[in-house]
């Protein structure tokens, strides 16, 4: 197994990048989306974080957070807002023959295993992710500028 290293820096702000499994398009579908907002304000309740920037498109999610000083545990948030998306919509997921590697994990079918996690080091790194989140939706051909 694959060990993952990861930047845990207690109150730092985070780029992430989470996929749908398969890249299946399901996350802008209403019950999903309303689904996604209820795990984050309940997560955000439990264990608060602060949302720079955001885009959801069809198949995965960009955002930027940042975390309470003293705290790094993104990986927890994640786990519980894929957790509730994953029960509020479970009816609504295709059945697919299922990995007994996920079976053996109790993984669903609607989200990717992992994330991808970037420190934001500095004003002009953020800068970059913020520019790179606004303009994913154009380079996946969803709208033709960024301002639309």
């Amino acid at each position: 197994m694959s060990e993952y290293r990861r930047a845990h820096i207690p109150g730092g702000a985070y780029f992430f990048t989470v996929k749908t499994f398969e890249r299946k398009p399901v996350l802008t579908h209403e019950h999903y989306r309303i689904a996604l907002r209820e795990a984050i304000t309940e997560v955000r309740g439990r264990l608060p974080f602060d949302s720079l920037a955001w885009v959801l498109l069809p198949d995965h999610i960009h955002t930027i957070w940042k975390l309470p000083e003293g705290d790094v545990d993104y990986s927890l948030r994640w786990s519980l807002i894929k957790q509730h998306v994953t029960r509020k919509c479970a009816e609504r997921t295709q059945e697919v023959l299922v990995s007994q590697s996920r079976q053996k994990r109790r993984e669903g079918t609607i989200w990717q295993r992992r994330f991808w996690e970037h420190l934001i080091r500095d004003d002009r790194d953020f800068r970059r992710h913020i520019d790179y989140i606004h303009y994913n939706p154009v380079k996946h051909g969803y709208v033709s500028k960024v301002v639309d």
